[in-house]
């Protein structure tokens, strides 16, 4: 079984639990996906499933040729670890029934981005003391290092910068509920990123969820019937190919038989 899918954030809400407790979750449309390439450790020396989401305007001749045998125009790529690559075919459809309420998943996104802010609003310094003498010192920095000793400012220092739009993951979220109608999952808490950024979910390290149905019983509860693509055997068609043509093209090197002789003579007499 693979072990993430893609997907985009779309907002956040709350729902009520089975104690009927309020629960704030964040909504994610994740998938369908669609297999891209499967990564074999003969050929490529590790095993994953390549998949991609979305729907791109334009790709380049490189990336159409790529996704050519999985029929998609995927406008996002992403690989992940698989339990067992047999599972997966090019051009096999991923739903969102891959999690259940219950699965807890890691949910990685990029955060927003705040442009260039100074220390108090990135790191969240206090400023300065607002006392006498300290008219433009409150949300100043303050000191960053020594005079004379090391007299330079060491590397990784606390200082105004871009803020935001890096790389965040957040760690085991409960999935509260699955809407495979509309490819949904809802997640307990908050992810980062704004409305329509990409995410990944996949499972977390190291847990599991005891009582876990299988693929099929929980795509045969939610009434999810999912198609799988048909292996072509090419082989198998250049043979019928040829034994077509054999039997409708005649040889050349065969002689004319005498009924054809009779009936040709025939016809020249008519003509005459």
């Amino acid at each position: 079984m693979i072990q993430g899918l893609i997907g985009k954030k779309v907002g956040m809400t709350h729902l009520f639990n089975a104690d009927s407790q309020v629960v704030s979750v964040t909504v994610l449309e994740v998938g369908p996906c669609v297999v891209t390439q499967v990564r074999t450790s003969q050929r490529d020396g590790y095993e994953a499933v390549q998949i991609g989401y979305g729907h791109a305007k334009q790709l380049t001749k490189p990336a159409r040729g790529h996704l050519k045998a999985s029929g998609a125009d995927s406008r996002v790529l992403h690989e992940f670890a698989t339990d067992d690559i047999s599972e997966h075919i090019v051009g096999q459809a991923l739903p969102v029934t891959l999690f259940q309420p219950g699965d807890v998943v890691d949910v990685t996104g990029r955060s927003k981005g705040r442009g260039f802010t100074g220390a108090v609003k990135r790191y969240g310094f206090k400023g300065g003391r607002k006392t006498h003498g300290q008219g433009d010192r409150h949300r100043a920095v303050g000191s960053i290092g020594a005079g004379t000793y090391p007299g330079r400012v060491f590397k990784g220092k606390k200082m105004p910068g871009h803020m935001g739009d890096k790389q965040k993951t957040s760690l085991k979220l409960i999935v509260e509920r699955v809407d495979p109608e509309r490819n949904l999952l809802m997640v307990r808490g908050s992810v980062p990123g704004a409305r329509n950024g990409m995410v990944t979910v996949k499972y977390s390290k190291g847990l599991k969820v005891a009582s876990r149905l299988s693929l099929e019983e929980w795509n045969e509860l939610l009434g999810v019937t999912i198609e799988e693509p048909e292996i072509i055997d090419e082989a198998a068609i250049e043979e019928a190919v040829e034994e077509t043509l054999a039997e409708i093209v005649e040889p050349e090197d065969e002689a004319p038989t005498e009924e054809a002789g009779e009936s040709t003579e025939i016809d020249e007499g008519k003509a005459e």
